[in-house]
């Protein structure tokens, strides 16, 4: 017989995407091999978005009929993530292909998945009950595809049908089904929603009200905790009372913040902290502690621990060493170094984690600072803030195990994509962060000593927030990054309350205020708040009412938003709830989103000398340009006749897209330093007048 080989690879491969499923079909190979037993295998990988890096798909991706070993030229593949870059490979084998020592021939295909309602919430459970009410709480869908926007719940009694049915929305994944009949069983079901639509509802799950008979026995065992309970708080509050009187005439200023953490920690009880998976309580959200927000946890401060390895092991997981693979460098924190790595737990899929180590020689005091920051982050659990892996405490380096960002820091991934994002796609940028945000700020956590965030993106969109190492702002390259407080404490002016800067008084609203400067930043594509200003200047700026103006394109709406969140009265700013709410009605109405924000001639406010460069000095254009970092425009200019700076002084948007500036953020940086000089040429006139 005639010696065989291996087939050609396939041609003419051709997709149709439908939300995040794919139906791929090929044409057979010109060549077989001289064999009849072609067949056919798709490798799938998960691209990120600029293509540099793809990685293998994982095992919930759905092949129809198979994935390997296809014997027709067409597949639908299926539970893909919602905007996503994936490449297809499409092998050809035959009987001889695993004998050759080359791999198989293939033909590749690029594909980029549309949003996708999200898929089914997968359990539900019963948090609390009464004869007329039942509260439950469910985890979040295990695709979400987008950022949740809220949930619906449907039910009825058993013995009725769907039609009897009633529907109920919830903007959290917990909900409180009231005026029901006592000693009744209900059917229940949740499906969530995005900006894509509903999800499918999940499966009937049952939860029964309580008689009359169990409400008043479960009343009789409680009476006498409840009781006992208040009696002992009472003895435990006053005997705190007293001992803080008498502590504090013996410590300082320092001392005594810790001491009234420690007492707000005790008062509320630690059980009400732990993390689900080690807690007593039988929900996914930890029990009850806020009246009226069931599974809502209250934050601990772990410096309250006179021992912090206590803090460490009560909100981090101990990781095995052996499970912990480290890859590559990818930074370096106050700490040590970051790694990026893999974590193969006994069990799970093997993920991309960020590994965080202790550099040898450490202290004690930096040992526990360092485990701090897992301690922190271990009482945390939220789709937008990111996961605390856990920790390696038994061996060294001693590490700190994160879920892994792709795109990095927030404001270097919207710099390299300048210009590419939809208003709406920022507004879901805004809408992520502040859904953090919101979930912090009701758990009574307020970071100390860095009022903003560390903010970053992954793959899909959804922002994240962290408090992992030190914030980003710490590292701006600029001589003069943070500034040093009367009361001690490096702080990031830039995104910084009036308040926090001049007495340290860090709140929630104090974080509405770095929000603000966080969507200025999100809406100029990562450009610098204040730009080139001094510490000083800014904080001077602010002091007399000076706010950032609206970025190139931004909606007035979004832009009032910012200056609400920079009221100088902190009482006076909105609260985070009040901030998502508001962004769920834009997303909702995108027509809200088409006025733009009109940038004034000058400064709405009078800004210091120092912040307003001397524009006498460029004696031409081309040295202006040079001075703000935008000397590859020279020829636009020139050539479209502005050849002075006293005809650049008189441009607007319209003049710079008609020149060939059409990247927002450097439309932005221009208009900025037009707007500085006018300012300067109006300064000059009224001192000659």
């Amino acid at each position: 017989m005639p010696c065989t080989s291996v087939p050609s690879g396939p041609r003419n491969v051709i997709s149709v995407v439908n939300g995040t499923s794919v139906v791929l079909e090929w044409h057979a190979p010109r060549e077989t091999g001289g064999r009849g037993d072609v067949a056919y295998n798709v490798v799938c990988k998960k691209c990120r978005a600029d293509r540099r890096a793809c990685s293998h798909c994982d095992d919930g991706v759905d092949f129809a009929p198979r994935q390997l070993g296809l014997a027709d030229t067409r597949v639908a593949i299926g539970n893909l993530g919602a905007h996503t870059l994936y490449t297809f490979e499409i092998q050809a084998v035959n009987g001889v292909t695993n004998k050759s020592p080359y791999p198989a021939q293939h033909v590749a295909i690029e594909i980029t998945t549309n949003q996708a309602a999200p898929s089914m919430v997968p359990i539900m459970h019963q948090v609390s009950s009464t004869m007329r009410s039942i509260t439950l709480s469910w985890p979040q869908p295990e695709q979400p595809n987008g950022i949740i926007l809220d949930y619906e719940l449907r039910y009825y009694e058993k013995d009725l049908t769907e039609a009897n049915a009633t529907i109920v929305r919830s903007q959290t994944n917990t909900a409180r089904l009231d005026q029901l009949r006592p000693a009744t069983v209900y059917v229940v079901q949740v499906r969530a929603r995005t900006v894509a639509g509903f999800g499918k509802y999940s499966s009937k799950m049952c939860f029964q009200t309580l008689t009359d008979e169990d409400y008043k026995s479960e009343l009789r065992e409680q009476l006498p905790l409840i009781a006992g309970s208040a009696a002992a708080g009472v003895v435990f509050i006053v005997s705190l009372v007293a001992i803080s009187i008498v502590c504090s005439r013996k410590r300082a200023y320092s001392k005594e913040a810790v001491y009234s953490d420690k007492l707000q920690h005790y008062s509320t009880g630690r059980e009400l902290s732990l993390r689900p998976d080690l807690s007593n309580c039988h929900t996914p959200l930890g029990c009850s502690s806020l009246p009226g927000s069931p599974g809502m946890k209250i934050y601990i401060d772990p410096f309250t621990y006179e021992d912090p390895n206590e803090a460490v092991r009560e909100f981090a997981k101990e990781i095995d060493v052996s499970t912990v693979k480290i890859e590559e460098v990818i930074g370096a924190g106050e700490f040590g170094e970051v790694y990026k790595g893999r974590l193969k737990l006994p069990g799970k899929r093997e993920i991309h984690v960020a590994i965080k180590t202790l550099k040898a020689g450490y202290s004690e005091k930096q040992r526990r600072d360092f485990l701090s920051e897992a301690s922190i982050m271990g009482q945390f659990d939220h789709p937008n803030i990111i996961r605390l892996e856990g920790v390696v405490t038994k061996s060294r380096p001693v590490m700190i195990v994160t879920e892994f960002m792709e795109n990095g820091a927030l404001d270097s991934f919207l710099r390299q994509n300048d210009g590419q994002f939809t208003v709406i796609q920022l507004v879901g940028m805004m809408r992520g962060i502040g859904a953090g945000m919101k979930y912090l700020s009701e758990m009574n956590y307020v970071h100390r000593d860095l009022a903003a965030r560390n903010i970053l993106v992954n793959s899909n969109l959804v922002c994240k927030v962290s408090d992992f190492g030190l914030s980003r702002y710490l590292q701006e390259d600029t001589s003069d990054p943070t500034y040093t407080s009367s009361l001690g404490g490096k702080i990031p002016v830039r995104w910084t309350a009036p308040e926090a800067i001049a007495y340290r008084k860090f709140t929630s609203a104090s974080d509405v205020w770095s929000y603000g400067i966080v969507m200025w930043e999100v809406m100029s594509f990562g450009e610098r708040p204040y730009w080139d200003m001094s510490n000083q200047d800014v904080i001077n700026a602010i002091e007399q009412d000076y706010r950032l103006p609206a970025p190139m394109d931004c909606p007035a709406a979004l832009h009032q938003l910012m200056l609400d969140c920079w009221q100088k009265e902190r009482n006076a700013r909105p609260r985070f709830s009040d901030i998502v709410n508001t962004l769920d009605k834009l997303i909702r109405n995108p027509t809200s989103l088409k006025a733009v924000a009109s940038i004034p001639s000058l400064p709405s406010q009078p800004l210091l000398d120092r912040s307003v460069p001397d524009f006498s000095t460029f004696s031409s254009v081309e040295d202006w340009l040079s001075a703000i970092k935008m000397s590859q425009y020279r020829d636009n200019f020139l050539n479209s006749g502005f050849t002075s700076l006293q005809l650049v002084a008189q441009m607007t948007s319209e003049d710079l897209l008609r020149i060939g500036v059409t990247l927002p953020g450097h439309q932005n940086q221009i208009l900025s330093s037009v707007q500085s000089i006018q300012l300067g040429q109006c300064q000059s006139t009224t001192t000659l007048a």
